[in-house]
């Protein structure tokens, strides 16, 4: 979970509780890149296979994508339809279950990204 910033209390911004009503001010969440989201066109997606620390099963995974979390969970969530398989989205990437590559990469194409396969 991200810090959050207590504004207008100069050296308190650490203050956890106050009993006093004069020391309530609002909490500022920090932006999650909501205002520096690249388009897909200019985004460079790279799609790689691996099998390595996955128990012998084969991972699709997705590297490069620049915008929210909230935007990574959603395009995760539209290959994981596409693509008829589970997965997850975390430290960046999209990880899918099995070698699908190919759909991946016909996907993200047709949506406007820049994608091609990378690695083995």
């Amino acid at each position: 979970m991200a810090k959050q910033k207590l504004s207008g209390f100069g050296e308190l911004g650490n203050l956890v509780y106050s009993t006093n009503p004069e020391m309530q001010k609002k909490i500022e969440t920090p932006d999650n890149n909501n205002n520096n989201t690249v388009p897909p066109k200019e985004q460079n997606l790279r799609v790689w296979i691996e099998k390595n620390h996955r128990g012998g099963k084969v991972a699709t995974i997705i590297k490069g994508f620049e915008g929210s979390i909230q935007e990574l969970k959603e395009l995760g969530k539209q290959l994981k339809t596409f693509c008829g398989t589970g997965g997850s989205e975390k430290d960046g990437e999209i990880i899918l279950q099995g070698h699908v590559a190919d759909k991946v990469v016909k996907f993200l194409i047709e949506k406007g990204y820049k994608a091609k396969r990378a690695g083995g």
